[in-house]
């Protein structure tokens, strides 16, 4: 191991992250399981960054990729394309949004892309709002409306971003009040923040923040948000990459919690429904998604193999009801870990909806954040038998339960046994 992660070093840059001290190959998976090159087996809680969503080696799910590689990888959009059709059909079926229509794309940073050039485009203005502590991808326009220092390289952007408040509950400075008046200070600040500027094109939000350590609002700000939207006419887009195919248990979009005012006007998908192919998309009303005036293709988005893939896998998980499960599952999932917490003062917060969970750690008898602590415990999980992720705001100090929508009690069990001798190995 120690030969391959020399010969990393050597050609990949020295920006792209690795967790772990000594980092791991992983070379084949198996359900909730995965291998690595020492033969050691670990419980999968972060399935890839959220995006093996089914299972390793689905059997479905390799069946159809082989079968469609045995056909023809890829033509490009310039052809008709039945698996791409098809996949589109079920995903707009889906979507909750009226006369929908979909684009693919290779990855979530594309599709966000997409969706804030069909939004400037459709509005004529580059001015963009999001969310304090968001993520929404890694190019250069992406970057630009970032709210999370930790990912965001450069102030230079080809769009102008204003950020409000909401995402983050239990930080900033309306934490200290309730549900109700939280969202109603957050939508205040909205409105404060429009009468100073013209009308910008669209607010982009996650439902729950992915990369922000799994933070999320109470249900219905965005819903308040879109009310205050619609007046002016700026459109909505919700970031679903990580939260979307009934990962949070009880909505199949994450937009589900904040519905009240109908669907948004944009969504964005990616990571979860190709289970592990290079899947990404936009999906939005025709009179939005048809805005565009030029001629435009997609090389690599909706080829046939990763539509297959993604094909078989969304079957899979609407037939065996993988959201009910990460309901389910999830919930006892997160009431175990907050038994665990309650004994430990080093665990601020433990937070979240369905099999996405977040466990914010802070030096104990404090509000003050301890990304030392977060570190250490995915080290301990790793040699324990389990891998989890990190995530938060500047100090990353917040652990990312994530596992496969399939996972099953006994391995939730055994997965938060691990995860509470991490964490007690951090604070004893």
């Amino acid at each position: 191991m120690s030969d391959l992660y020399s010969r990393h070093r050597r050609v990949m840059p020295d920006w792209l992250a690795l967790y772990y001290d000594d980092p791991i190959e992983i070379t084949h998976g198996e359900g909730r399981h995965v291998w690595d090159s020492d033969g050691n087996r670990y419980l999968d809680f972060f399935g890839g960054i959220l995006t093996t969503m089914t299972a390793h080696a689905l059997p479905e799910v390799t069946k159809a990729v082989s079968e469609q590689a045995g056909r023809i990888l890829h033509s490009s959009t310039l052809y008709l394309n039945r698996p791409m059709v098809e996949l589109a059909e079920r995903i707009a079926q889906v979507s909750g949004i009226p006369d929908a229509r979909v684009f693919f794309t290779t990855s979530g940073t594309e599709a966000n892309d997409t969706a804030l050039l069909l939004a400037t485009t459709y509005r004529r203005t580059n001015t963009v709002l999001a969310m304090r502590n968001s993520y929404h991808g890694r190019s250069f326009s992406t970057v630009g409306i970032t709210g999370n220092r930790s990912w965001s390289p450069t102030s230079l952007s080809p769009l102008q971003t204003l950020y409000v408040h909401g995402g983050v509950r239990t930080r900033g400075p309306f934490a200290h009040l309730d549900d109700r008046a939280f969202t109603d200070a957050c939508v205040a600040d909205l409105r404060d923040v429009l009468g100073h500027i013209r009308p910008p094109a669209a607010l982009i939000a996650e439902p729950v923040q992915g990369v922000g350590g799994f933070t999320s609002p109470p249900d219905g700000l965005y819903a308040d948000f879109h009310e205050v939207l619609k007046e002016r006419g700026i459109l909505w887009i919700s970031d679903e990459v990580q939260t979307g195919w009934g990962r949070t248990g009880d909505h199949f979009w994450g937009w589900g919690a904040h519905a009240a005012s109908g669907p948004p006007d944009i969504v964005t998908f990616a990571k979860g429904i190709g289970n592990g192919a290079s899947i990404g998309g936009v999906i939005a009303r025709a009179e939005l998604m048809n805005c565009l005036d030029a001629n435009s293709i997609s090389t690599f988005g909706g080829t046939q193999l990763t539509m297959a893939a993604g094909l078989a896998n969304l079957t899979y998980l609407l037939d065996h009801d993988l959201q009910g499960n990460a309901r389910r599952v999830g919930g006892l999932l997160i009431e175990r870990l907050r038994a665990v917490a309650a004994q430990l003062p080093g665990v601020r917060e433990v937070r979240g909806r369905g099999l996405m969970i977040g466990i914010e750690l802070a030096k104990p008898g404090t509000d003050e954040a301890d990304p030392q602590a977060a570190s250490a415990v995915l080290e301990a999980a790793r040699t324990g038998g389990l891998l989890i992720g990190k995530g938060g705001g500047h100090d990353t100090s917040a652990l990312r339960v994530a596992p496969p929508l399939s996972l099953t009690v006994s391995e939730a069990e055994e997965g938060a046994a691990i995860l509470e001798d991490a964490l007690r190995s951090a604070y004893s």
